[in-house]
């Protein structure tokens, strides 16, 4: 299955224009409500030029179902903080899709100087009822193709020395989540590597853990369980992790470099 713009989604022209605001690349943005849509906002309120990933046919079959006009919306929002934007639908799954995305994003927006990692593939299953087949789709997407997306930008990357940058979303959850915990422990293997070889690049990549943040898949069983188990006495908000993700993409972020860091309130400590 083939990425491709919509073009309904973008406020950018075919052919770039010179533009001062560096491009970040947000995969996983299908919804207004999620991590992916808050961290947009705010590097577009940062001065960034932003480029999404969305695949509705995995909205179509989570519990919470796609929501209708929330790629245009949020065009309309970014556009709106001053940003250029184009959403790329893409099957992340598809192992010839980041190559198209990243082909995509640099015609129509320019470079990318910032690559962030959002999207998943998550179905709960344990140790006994995983398929092999949901086992397989969970690792093409939440490893392989975060290795796939890390390579392309390594290879395109031309920025200045010190300001590249690569952010992924992971998880701690494994009991009864397998398949999504287990591939979410590669993506951190794969992103906190890259640290080390694209030093030559100047490129910093760290990974991130914002705990458990409601943005609609919580049941009121977990949601009591993560509120009464957190330190701080609430479930994370996707602008907490989309504050830190913004602070790590600004010159100020470059130094903090090859980590896996703990932003869920304190449940993990």
């Amino acid at each position: 299955m083939n990425a491709h713009p919509n073009p309904a989604a973008t406020s950018a022209p075919s052919v770039p224009e010179v533009s001062a605001r560096p491009v970040a690349l947000v995969t996983g943005v299908g919804r207004t409500v999620g991590i992916g849509a808050a961290i947009t906002r705010h590097l577009a309120d940062s001065g960034w030029d932003v480029a999404r990933t969305q695949w509705t046919p995995y909205d179509e079959r989570m519990p919470w179902g796609v929501q209708a006009e929330a790629v245009d919306t949020l065009s309309a929002d970014l556009a709106g903080r001053g940003a250029a934007t184009v959403a790329v639908e893409a099957d992340l799954a598809d192992p010839a899709s980041p190559a198209r995305v990243f082909d995509e994003v640099e015609q129509r927006l320019g470079p990318v100087r910032a690559l962030v990692l959002c999207h998943c593939e998550s179905v709960d299953s344990g140790l006994l009822d995983t398929t092999v087949e949901s086992f397989d789709r969970h690792f093409a997407v939440n490893a392989r193709a975060p290795w796939l997306l890390v390579r392309e930008f390594g290879l395109r990357f031309a920025g200045e020395h010190g300001s590249g940058r690569i952010i992924a979303l992971t998880s701690d959850h494994v009991v009864d989540n397998l398949p999504y915990g287990a591939s979410k422990g590669a993506l951190d293997r794969i992103v906190l590597a890259s640290a080390r070889e694209l030093a030559h690049l100047g490129v910093s990549a760290n990974v991130v853990n914002p705990g458990p943040v409601d943005t609609g898949w919580m049941p009121d069983r977990v949601r009591e369980h993560c509120t009464e188990h957190t330190p701080l006495g609430r479930l994370g908000t996707p602008r907490d992790t989309a504050h830190l993700v913004d602070f790590l993409c600004s010159p100020q972020g470059g130094w903090i470099n090859g980590q896996l860091l703990n932003s869920d309130g304190g449940i993990s400590a």
